[in-house]
């Protein structure tokens, strides 16, 4: 990877410490009502305190895992589907190929945002009910980038060779096919993970998200729902910093993103524009 990736690794990891040492570092619990409301960043709460007394820094580490977790299990779940299903697309072809791909046609000009409401809605709001859907949801623009890979590695001779000598499908798929995909596997995590980081945060700042955790979003969104938020100072050190980590969390997965994308491509590391 370039600098840039490597600054964007840097950040997705700083972030990943502090999901994982959450538990540790936290200072309070994120529901106690461990001071008085709105009370201003101190000694004894470095972010200050919402409404009701509860410590911002506790929530905001509580966010990062959750986002962490997301990013993870749904970011991960999407590229996992979406590879099955490409590699088995393109390699097969006929009409292997034209079900599965028709069935990617459905899913994708289905409305993801209004789907995921909806089923929230009926399974209901716990994180890992939301990670599922969001991976069931998110899979189909992966499938069809390794479907149109596969395709391409089919026409080659080795692979041609290698089916020649009696590699079945399953043999072919693990050895051969799916270490050409790697790259491509990996920039379809890092997109899949800053899409399933926004739906979750998107779905909590509108009251979907798992009530029993506290997210980014669902801190923003306590913050906007105080009346007076902006006739006091509160603002500063309540909505502020929920808003950053998410803009800085995406930041990081884009620039990582970049970077794994000029790895692929070698052309764009080597192209003026990229160097600014």
């Amino acid at each position: 990877m370039d600098a840039l990736g490597w600054a964007g690794l840097a950040i997705v990891v700083a972030f990943a410490v502090l999901a994982v040492l959450a538990p540790t570092i936290s200072p309070y619990r994120t529901t106690a009502l461990s001071g008085r409301p709105l009370e201003a960043p101190g000694a004894h709460h470095l972010l200050g305190t919402n409404s009701v007394g509860q410590d911002v820094l506790s929530q905001l580490l509580s966010g990062a895992r959750v986002s962490l977790f997301v990013a993870a299990v749904a970011g991960g779940g999407a590229v996992l589907i979406g590879a099955l299903v490409g590699m088995v697309a393109g390699w097969r072809g006929g009409v292997v190929d034209a079900v599965l791909m028709r069935f990617v046609d459905v899913v994708l000009v289905v409305p993801k945002v209004p789907l995921l409401i909806l089923v929230g809605s009926l399974v209901g709001p716990a994180l890992g009910s939301i990670a599922l859907i969001i991976a069931l949801t998110s899979w189909p623009p992966g499938a069809r980038v390794i479907r149109s890979q596969v395709l391409s590695l089919r026409r080659r001779a080795h692979m041609k060779a290698a089916i020649g000598f009696g590699a079945g499908t399953l043999h072919m798929l693990r050895h051969h096919v799916a270490p050409e995909i790697g790259l491509i596997l990996a920039a379809g995590l890092v997109a899949a993970a800053g899409r399933a980081v926004m739906l979750e945060s998107g779905l909590a700042f509108l009251g979907l998200g798992d009530p029993s955790r506290a997210s980014w979003g669902s801190i923003m969104r306590d913050a906007l729902d105080f009346g007076v938020l902006f006739e006091t100072y509160a603002w500063q050190w309540w909505l502020l910093p929920p808003l950053a980590a998410v803009s800085l969390f995406l930041l990081g997965i884009a620039f990582v993103g970049v970077g794994v994308e000029a790895r692929l491509n070698p052309r764009l590391a080597r192209h003026p524009g990229s160097r600014r």
